[in-house]
């Protein structure tokens, strides 16, 4: 006689967060500590302010460009995970498990190292100088567990509030900065003569890594697609709105940076934002611009723990990692993959081990987002019927557009430290050897 009980409910997140949170973690997702150092890095390289101002634009539009495959796709595969249930649908659960991987490992190295440096800037305020830099990003790193652990509302809600006040702490300086007198014609003609084009290639090729460094993130919502209402039109929305929104922010801020310092000035300074502010607030500055970083640290910090956690339940869902991983609090919290993450994060930290993945993750996150364009352009093939809320345009030529932009980007990271290139794939195939652990396991799932 057939059993008549009822198969109890697979773990599911839970769909709470609207359009806002999404705006909030491609905005907060990228806007981070960079665009205070990027703007001397990119001064050293281009020698002009309109070049300059042009750069930054066209970097916004290479991420509009790579977004629109990423976008089709996300918005017709809307599972948690991002890159890895893209990538899983339309290569398999090889390609798929490899793609996630690249993006859990970056989200969490980046981690560690973004929590030393919010160690840093505390100790810069004069706080908690018994502490080390790695002890306070181990606090940093357990409170942030702690939102994520307490429910999917809680951590949404921290994420739009922090993403929210950081983004007005931009505003407030740039509206500071343009109110300062403006330097005069005389003296920036002094610090810094006319020069057209760039310094040099190799500086060139730096300016144009740290911008797309710095816009780096943008794709953060399509891993929240099955806790976002409406994820057909709002994935889509979150994204290209948010890019916009970030163009326009560090178009604003290199206008005001350029309003009171020469280009020469910003091209030698660490911290060309952090230099500028001192001009109309002094000695306060610096503090102003501390406290701006370590709201900017915490905010990214809790936005790739969110993200790497839902990375690993998709996989463990999906069977090609462990079943457990897979749970779900009934406030919608991934706990147990919340708590991995924290781990590995937590021994990267502590121990320094970010240092080293740091210096060659930069090719990961490229390669995801390239995977997913490839994966776009695989599925408009092979599933042609596909529901596709958001189609890109010119197809197939803007997912190949967006597809050479990448393999170009990774490209000019290997030629600028080819070491360090043949380290980040040694790491990028290092875990198929787990896959192939459990690739029976998905199998066996996927045939039931």
């Amino acid at each position: 006689m057939m059993s008549t009980t009822p198969r109890p409910a697979e773990p599911h997140l839970l769909r709470v967060l609207g359009l806002v949170f999404g705006l909030s973690v491609v905005v907060g997702g990228v806007i981070g500590s960079g665009i205070m150092r990027a703007p001397g890095v990119v001064a050293k390289g281009f020698t002009s302010e309109p070049l300059i101002l042009l750069a930054w634009i066209l970097g916004g539009g290479a991420a509009m460009l790579a977004a629109m495959p990423l976008v089709e796709a996300g918005s017709s595969v809307p599972r948690a995970g991002g890159t890895y249930a893209i990538a899983e649908r339309a290569f398999g659960p090889m390609v798929g498990f490899f793609t996630g991987w690249l993006s859990w490992l970056q989200y969490t190295a980046s981690n560690a190292f973004i929590a030393v440096v919010f160690g840093e800037y505390v100790h810069r305020l004069g706080l908690a100088g018994s502490i080390s830099n790695s002890g306070l990003a181990c606090g940093l790193i357990l409170a942030v567990a702690a939102i994520n652990w307490a429910g999917t509302r809680l951590s949404g809600a921290s994420q739009s509030l922090a993403s929210a006040a950081k983004g007005a702490a931009f505003l407030f300086l740039v509206i500071i900065l343009l109110a300062s007198p403006h330097q005069s014609p005389a003296a920036a003609n002094v610090a810094s003569p006319v020069l057209l084009g760039v310094t040099s290639i190799g500086a060139a090729v730096m300016a144009i890594r740290v911008i797309y460094q710095t816009y780096a993130g943008w794709d953060a919502a399509i891993y929240f697609s099955e806790e976002v209402q409406r994820p057909d039109r709002n994935v889509a929305r979150a994204t290209f709105w948010g890019i916009g929104l970030v163009t326009i922010l560090y178009l604003l801020v290199n206008i005001a940076l350029f309003h009171v310092l020469s280009p020469t000035a910003v091209a030698g300074s660490a911290l060309a934002v952090g230099d500028a502010a001192k001009i109309p607030l002094g000695a306060a500055g610096d503090t102003v611009i501390t406290a701006i970083g370590l709201l900017s640290l915490a905010a990214i910090v809790n936005l790739q723990i969110m993200a790497a956690s839902r990375i690993t339940w998709r996989m463990a869902h999906d069977g090609v990692l462990p079943q457990w991983l897979a749970a779900v609090a009934k406030s919608g919290a991934p706990r147990r993959s919340v708590a991995l993450v924290t781990l590995v994060s937590l021994v990267f930290a502590a121990t320094g081990g970010y240092e080293s993945i740091v210096r060659i993750y930069a090719p990961w996150s490229i390669g995801a987002i390239l995977m997913v364009c490839v994966s776009a352009i695989k599925l408009r093939v092979s599933e042609p019927d596909l529901p596709r809320p958001w189609k890109m345009p010119l197809f197939p030529w803007i997912a190949i557009g967006a597809c050479l932009v990448q393999a170009s980007l990774i490209a000019v990271v290997v030629w600028d430290d080819p070491k360090a290139g043949v380290w980040s794939l040694v790491f990028a195939l290092a875990p198929l050897p787990v896959y192939a652990l459990f690739a029976r396991t998905w199998k066996a799932r996927k045939d039931a």
